[in-house]
């Protein structure tokens, strides 16, 4: 790394002096600040719906887990379509991607990024190129869980 230091032009350090002194300083605390507040009020609202499908659905706390999770995804579906999240994603950055409402947003985008290409071949087979990763990653890390329980529980250890 010193090496390439060693060898800069006079011209590239003064370039790389101008780049310095223009580079927009990035408010790092107040991002945190934001993303922290979208990610806690998008856990707020999923906290809701459970307690809407426990309270009007019947559902008990060891089973309202999933509709919550597909209404969240389902929302977040519909709020990229009408461009909302999109904006909130601006605003909150990590705060709005991390929750499970990021992956409906990941599935959305590359679907109406690529709608013009037809339906199976632009829509069909470029909504889950962000999204295959994660659904692969999530059930080989479910398989390799449910793996080692099984072996721990042959053994008498569960």
């Amino acid at each position: 790394m010193a090496s390439k230091q060693k060898n800069v032009t006079p011209e590239q350090q003064k370039y790389q002096q101008l780049q310095q002194k223009h580079e927009k300083q990035r408010p790092v605390l107040k991002n945190c600040i934001r993303a922290f507040f979208v990610g806690g009020l998008i856990c707020v609202i999923g906290q809701a719906i459970s307690y809407f499908y426990i309270y009007f659905f019947n559902f008990t706390e060891q089973n309202v887990g999933n509709p919550t999770v597909a209404t969240m995804v389902f929302l977040s579906m519909i709020l990229t379509g009408f461009g909302v999240y999109d904006r909130l994603g601006q605003f909150a950055g990590a705060g709005s991607a991390v929750p499970v409402t990021g992956f409906g947003n990941a599935v959305i985008s590359a679907a109406i990024e690529h709608r013009t290409e037809g339906f199976v071949l632009g829509v069909g087979g470029n909504m889950f190129k962000l999204a295959g990763s994660v659904l692969l990653f999530g059930v080989f890390a479910a398989f390799v869980v449910a793996l080692i329980r099984t072996l721990l529980s042959m053994w008498g250890v569960l």
